[in-house]
């Protein structure tokens, strides 16, 4: 009996040592993970990556050192690109030996909204920690995300983990705007560095939060098409102390004000009739209502004229079309002899650019108006593309059930549900491409705190930390099923 005693004192006692040496290995590499996770958040906010002078190139030069100092090899990281600045970084975690399966591809963008040093309490790239914040151009769209893919590609690489496919990386140009799209441009020019079975995009999805509190992890299923109009009006002028009635800035401001006061028609896609139906398990009182109240056949107008002032219910209801920019004039003294506004649209599926320059046309009813479609290099056109947005791609088994079981033990209790990205996002390229893709992100961002592409924009860092951990665990869990399965 002594010795039975005295054996079972030893097994303990080295079970205790073995969990304490396991429990420190553990936070030894949550420590090196989550320094890791910093260091590239911090470098990639501080380098400039708008369009107007940035580089996306020296971001992705300095994420691919990271990679290779991580031990990849130089053929599995490349950057390449048009021109000099807008160069795109792709990586290749190379899979188990003798494995069919195609590679998944993760894309995100590099490139960052133009932002003005005089209009944020902070320099917008400068890497700022404050009260639990990290603020930044980028923190939220979408430098966060990029930094939490190449932190885990380190990660992974340096435990040894072999998934069951190679994962692909992509960190690319101009999603925010200019010439060079980067995913448009390595489709189209090298294809098979970026070929792959789906594509995951954590531009898209993520979890939204009230006042802290997880509500709902969304992922994208579907997405909104993106379009720029020139509004625009001409007049022979004239001097400013005899005015006219026909004065083309007035022209253009009257239309803005219809505009204004002109929301396109109520629309449901099955998408955002399941994102409602689910949401309203999670609102309560008036909302919750609502929402129950425009899934009736016919859904009730009233219900719709609520939910509409709510900006993201509004955006997810019908395709939305606001002025963000506004030029006239030619002297202070005179009168204007051309005056122009950008309308950016954001267009609900189903519809094309083409057929909302018509609606535009239609609803301005003024002849001495043109409105013209824009791209994406700001170059002008009589029509826009009839292209509209495309089906939703079938929802994988692997995807999902890898994502449920994440968001399971990160966030338990809040549902996962489909949604429609009310912008748009560069899985358009891929979708077109043949590509399924799904916009899928473990970053919470509060439903009162959304500041992307806006003044200030910040992030929690305990909502980055998570977003690596949920990109790690989700990796491993989708690249770690039976050969075969789906």
């Amino acid at each position: 009996m002594k010795y039975r005693a005295r054996l079972n004192s030893i097994i303990v006692l080295v079970c205790a040592v073995g969990a304490h040496a396991a429990w420190a290995a553990t936070a030894q590499s949550d420590a090196v993970t989550r320094e890791t996770a910093h260091g590239i958040f911090k470098q990639l906010i501080e380098i400039n990556t708008t369009d107007s002078i940035g580089s996306t190139t020296v971001a992705a030069q300095a994420m691919a050192k990271r990679l290779l100092d991580a031990g990849f090899p130089a053929a599995d990281v490349v950057v390449v690109g048009p021109n000099d600045r807008k160069g795109n970084m792709v990586a290749r975690y190379r899979g188990g030996a003798g494995s069919k399966l195609r590679p998944v591809l993760i894309i995100g963008h590099l490139d960052v909204v133009e932002a003005r040093r005089e209009d944020w309490t902070t320099d917008p790239f400068k890497f700022v920690e404050q009260d639990g914040y990290y603020y930044g151009r980028g923190t939220q769209d979408m430098k966060g995300a990029d930094a939490i893919a190449v932190t885990n590609f380190i990660r992974l690489k340096k435990e040894g983990f072999v998934p069951n496919r190679d994962i692909i990386l992509a960190l690319t140009a101009d999603e925010e705007g200019g010439k060079s799209n980067g995913v448009d441009w390595l489709l189209q020019n090298h294809h098979d560095l970026i070929d792959a079975e789906f594509v995951l995009n954590p531009d898209s999805g993520g979890v939204s939060t009230d006042h802290g509190k997880p509500q709902a992890v969304e992922f994208e299923a579907t997405e909104k098409l993106y379009a720029d109009y020139q509004v625009f009006a001409t007049n022979p002028g004239g001097h400013s102390s005899l005015p006219k009635p026909d004065n083309a800035i007035y022209h253009v401001a009257d239309a803005l004000g219809v505009l204004e006061k002109s929301p396109f028609p109520f629309e449901l896609t099955t998408v955002t009739r399941e994102f409602f139906a689910q949401m309203a398990k999670i609102e309560t009182g008036q909302v919750a209502a609502d929402m129950r109240a425009i899934l009736a056949n016919p859904p009730d107008t009233a219900a719709i004229e609520r939910l509409s002032r709510d900006a993201r219910y509004n955006s997810t209801m019908r395709t939305t079309c606001v002025a963000t920019m506004l030029s006239g004039g030619h002297a202070p003294n005179a009168l204007p002899q051309r005056a122009e506004a950008n309308v950016n649209c954001r267009i609900f599926p189903g519809h094309s650019q083409e057929e909302i320059r018509l609606q535009l046309i239609r609803l301005f009813n003024d002849p001495a108006l043109t409105v013209r479609y824009r791209n994406d290099a700001g170059e002008v056109a009589e029509h826009g593309s009839d292209r509209k947005a495309m089906v939703p791609p079938p929802l994988r088994a692997d995807v999902m059930d890898s994502m449920r079981a994440v968001a399971a033990k990160l966030w338990p209790g809040a549902p996962v549900i489909p949604t429609m990205v009310t912008g748009s996002s560069d899985s358009i390229y891929t979708m077109y491409a043949g590509i399924p893709s799904y916009g899928i992100s473990g970053i919470a961002i509060d439903r009162d705190d959304v500041r992307m592409h806006g003044r200030d924009e910040r992030l929690k860092a305990d909502s980055y930390y998570t977003g690596v951990e949920f990109y790690y665990q989700f990796l491993k869990a989708l690249t770690t099923r039976p050969a075969g399965a789906r």
